[in-house]
């Protein structure tokens, strides 16, 4: 090589003609690598003199001292959610008790993957926490093939094989229609969360299962998928509306998508609750600032945070088991509904 420069794990890759994850495999000694790539990654290490962060820093601990909180969404989604900032509360708070060192990563683009990925094979963090799981997001499985202690905020499905931390999202979902339905409304829209996310799902099912044990049909008229976003709803709620102008209530499977179902049932002069009933979820600071107060379904957000520590702590420290926690959730009654 040329000058000082160290050579990196994407230098290794190059050279030996595989991906970064295959040089982690062999760096990490995993099993899933084929007899020829493992020859091509060894010898392009000894060519290059490749030396892991891991085996540089000694093998007295193995360990950091940091974890990941990888969020694979956009900064204006960040910060626009209430849920992220109550989740990094969480998790922070629990860190600092731990004297560990948080790095917060936002995969938006390649470039970002590739540099979780090198942080991840080069072992510069003893685990990571990961939010915002879509179903097809290959990032689950890859820290899973590297060995790395993972702990996911939601699932990607009711299979998950690795740890996470969840809301009750079809029972508080359930709860809320419940609800509505109890106070009279017949015609329960609903907007969801995105249907590549579990969190999506569930409460969608939620929806459909308060209908059912009703005994009231659940017309599928009555649902508009949404993105978590406030504009989004607002798209959902026109569209709703203009499908099925005589709806009474709508479930809004997040706090801020109930604020653009409201915002757009104003500008349609329908009036809330009178006309329009309307129950979000989460409990974030925007549900009790929306003109009427948002009925909502609250999750333990920094909860799910500090347990999603706890259990990596166990996992990295202590080597305990995966584990699966499903918490509580709670309606709270105000006046939009």
């Amino acid at each position: 090589m040329s000058g000082n420069r160290r050579p990196t794990i994407k230098t290794v890759a190059a050279r030996a003609g595989v991906g970064r994850t295959t040089v982690s495999r062999v760096v990490n000694g995993s099993g899933l690598v084929s007899d020829d790539a493992r020859a091509r990654v060894l010898a392009a290490i000894k060519e290059l003199n490749y030396v892991p962060n891991s085996v540089a820093r000694g093998l007295v601990t193995n360990r950091t001292n940091a974890v990941a909180l990888v969020i694979p969404e956009s900064e204006s989604k960040l910060g626009s959610e209430p849920f992220f900032a109550a989740l990094i509360r969480g998790v922070s708070g629990a860190l600092a008790e731990t004297q560990t060192q948080l790095q917060l990563m936002l995969v938006r683009d390649q470039a970002e993957r590739d540099h979780l990925t090198e942080s991840v094979a080069t072992r510069r963090v003893d685990g990571v926490l990961l939010v915002s799981v879509h179903a097809e997001d290959r990032l689950p499985g890859m820290l899973e093939e590297m060995g790395l202690p993972t702990v996911l905020a939601g699932r990607r499905d009711a299979g998950e094989r690795l740890s996470y931390v969840n809301a009750d999202n079809a029972g508080g979902a359930a709860a809320a229609v419940r609800h509505l339905l109890e106070r009279g409304r017949t015609r329960i829209a609903t907007i969801t969360g995105p249907l590549d996310m579990d969190v999506g799902r569930s409460r969608l099912a939620g929806w459909r299962a308060a209908h059912e044990a009703a005994g009231v049909r659940a017309d599928e008229l009555l649902v508009e998928v949404g993105d978590f976003t406030e504009e989004g709803a607002g798209r959902a709620m026109r569209s709703l509306l203009e499908r099925a102008p005589d709806l009474d209530a709508v479930f809004a499977a997040s706090d801020l998508m109930a604020v653009g179902a409201l915002a757009e049932l104003r500008r349609r002069k329908r009036r809330t609750p009178r006309d329009v009933a309307v129950v979000g979820f989460e409990d974030s600071i925007l549900a009790r600032h929306t003109n009427p107060p948002l009925t909502t379904v609250r999750q333990p957000v920094e909860e799910i945070g500090r347990t999603m520590v706890r259990i990596l702590t166990g996992i990295t420290q202590h080597g305990a088991a995966r584990q699966q926690v499903t918490l509580p959730t709670e309606l709270v009654v105000r006046e939009s509904s």
